[in-house]
């Protein structure tokens, strides 16, 4: 199976992409998710992220089929 990846706002554009696949490996966290996606690139500061649609903390677990959600902080007026 397969773990989707979406980015959106500033890190969509910083990494060039919407989204990446992940083939599903044991003992996957959101943070593991980033840093086996981009190990030269470290979480940036702030980073929210979201767990097949609700918001998550960098140590929950990611199982086969999720979708997580990678994006910036955001502001409002």
């Amino acid at each position: 199976m397969t773990i989707h990846i979406r980015y959106f706002a500033s890190l969509r554009d910083r990494l060039g992409r919407a989204g990446d696949e992940l083939p599903s490996i044991a003992e996957l966290t959101v943070a593991s998710v980033w840093a086996t996606l981009h190990p030269e690139t470290p979480l940036p500061p702030n980073l929210l992220a979201a767990v097949n649609l609700e918001y998550a903390e960098l140590t929950h677990p990611v199982r086969d089929g999720d979708e997580v959600a990678f994006f910036p902080p955001v502001t409002g007026g």
